[in-house]
């Protein structure tokens, strides 16, 4: 308990400080549809599978004023935060660290407890169960699938072959790259047999025809009632499918996201940017080649299942190979075989303090000085956790910030509120981004929510130069200045001035700038110079 509420501590406060990432806000507003509209319907092009959207239903109605199911009813995503929205990741990084508990009998009770600190202080690991995308909850399903089959191998009891089946469900409802997990999972089973009594032999006869077939029947409606919105679109269940041709097409052919295969491990082991502090998790890489070599090669140990172990092993090492080998990466894919990594070095940090009671010479020294190393290691990896999250949570010095939306979007946003609240309409005034990139919108759908007027433009037009705040790439600026000072005819000229005072970027090297009629400038600048002047009177 003490280790689940040090991954508590290292996840949930200020939860509304880093800027929202791109993914972030697009999952948000594909959120609102489902809260504002009451349906959603799934998206085989875009989006991931729906059990974040689902599942976030659950902290927004808990956020009401009254605890009921009829006060979601009405909510608007203007009255969500990024606190309702994070809090879903930073549930199941929680959940994550007690699930270990279920394979005490497995791993064996020293590796269980070293493997859940571990997956507490994980700087990866903190840092996206504060991420509102998928990865995290397919983390935990796809552990959930490994612990309920273990516990069905031990008991033969068909409600774990269920709860297996539900998570299998829930993986293939999350995101599309479940297909890698389950592939992962099915050659570890063929590769455990192949080296020794499997955990589960293969085929129906074994498991009992009822047993295997309630399984997969399971899994089957779990998913089609996600993917069907619970029957309202029949069609995703086919779409859930026909996704794998747009998914495999974009990890051939998005050179954007390409990476060199050993991406995911030097972040991992060694990664320094800059005047940037060094980050490694090398620790877990480490422990988790001894947790490796320990399933692999040693036998007859009590207190431990080394069928269980060779699978986790040969798990995490298929994964590794693959996600490695796909060139389309991003950081927050490694999620799946650094857990497995965690696991391994639960057993990994066990037998190395074995080896120093038992191997080494003068044991006392040994076994003192192992500890020591890694107490000291370990707490280096929740002091990276922390600065992670609360010190380099948006910048590029920091390896699992990816293509981040910088913390200027907080003085952009605040800028155009603060024009909002002398403009006559207030929220609903005409705001108009230009953007050739439809990626340099995001993460702004998401701050100006509670503005209803607001339009998204791919180029300038005459229609977009009429609006009351004008936000813009740098690179069309030359021609957005030719439109509003010498297309216009004669009265019918605003004059224009600069919204922001300084340089501003929506993420590194991504410069936007705004613009707005001088006569609501002047007025912004008169009701600012009038709560100056106000706030120093009360200070008197």
């Amino acid at each position: 308990m003490g280790v689940a509420i040090l991954a508590l501590a290292l996840r949930l406060p200020r939860l509304q400080q880093r800027p929202m990432h791109t993914d972030e806000a697009v999952h948000a507003i594909k959120f609102g549809e489902l809260l504002e509209k009451g349906h959603y319907t799934y998206n085989p092009y875009e989006f991931h599978g729906p059990t974040l959207n689902y599942l976030t239903l659950i902290p927004a109605w808990l956020s009401g004023k009254n605890l009921v199911p009829s006060a979601i009813e009405g909510k608007k995503l203007a009255d969500v935060s990024e606190l309702t929205l994070r809090i879903v990741p930073v549930f199941f990084g929680v959940l994550l660290v007690l699930l270990v508990l279920l394979l005490v009998d497995g791993l064996g009770p020293s590796s269980a407890v070293y493997a859940a600190i571990l997956t507490a202080i994980s700087p990866a690991m903190v840092f996206y169960s504060r991420y509102y995308i998928q990865e995290m909850l397919l983390v935990w399903f796809t552990f959930a699938c490994i612990v309920c089959s273990y516990r069905y191998t031990q008991s033969k009891n068909i409600i774990w072959i269920i709860l297996a089946g539900v998570s299998v469900g829930l993986m293939h409802a999350t995101k599309e790259t479940c297909i890698i997990a389950f592939g992962s999972m099915l050659l570890a089973v063929l590769l455990t047999r192949l080296l020794g009594k499997p955990p589960v032999k293969l085929g129906a006869k074994y498991l009992g025809f009822w047993h295997f077939f309630v399984g997969l029947a399971t899994a089957a409606v779990v998913s089609a009632l996600f993917y069907s919105s619970f029957f309202a679109n029949p069609d995703g269940i086919w779409d859930s499918f026909r996704t794998y041709t747009t998914y495999f097409d974009r990890a051939t052919t998005n050179s954007l996201h390409f990476r060199p295969w050993y991406y995911y491990l030097k972040m991992l082991i060694y990664y320094r940017y800059g005047t940037g502090p060094l980050w490694s998790e090398a620790l877990i890489v480490f422990l988790a080649a001894i947790g490796f070599i320990v399933a692999v090669r040693t036998k007859n140990v009590t207190g431990v299942n080394f069928n269980l172990l060779r699978f986790i092993a040969f798990h995490t090492l298929i994964m590794t190979i693959v996600y490695s080998a796909i060139r389309h990466k991003t950081p927050w894919c490694m999620l799946g075989f650094l857990h497995g990594m965690i696991l391994l070095a639960g057993v990994g940090t066990s037998a190395v303090i074995k080896m120093a009671q038992h191997v080494l010479p003068r044991p006392r020294l040994a076994l003192g000085g192992v500890i020591g190393l890694l107490v000291a290691a370990s707490i280096h990896l929740a002091w990276q956790a922390y600065i992670a999250n609360y010190r380099y949570y948006a910048d590029p010095r920091n390896p699992y910030v990816y293509a981040h939306t910088t913390t200027d979007v907080f003085t952009m946003v605040q800028r155009v509120e603060e024009i909002a609240q002398v403009h006559e309409d207030g929220n609903k005034m005409e705001i108009h981004f230009i953007c050739p990139d439809e990626h340099d919108f995001w993460p702004f759908p998401w701050y100006l929510r509670a503005f209803p007027n607001v339009g998204y433009w791919n180029a300038v037009t005459d229609k977009v130069v009429s609006a009351d705040v004008i936000i813009a790439s740098a690179g069309v600026e030359q021609e957005l200045l030719v439109r509003l000072y010498e297309l216009p005819p004669p009265g019918q000229k605003r004059l224009y001035v600069p919204l922001f005072d300084t340089y501003m970027e929506v993420r590194p090297q991504v410069e936007l700038r705004g613009y707005v009629p001088k006569e609501l400038w002047d007025r912004f600048r008169q009701h600012r110079a009038q709560l100056i002047q106000s706030q120093k009177v009360d200070e008197k």
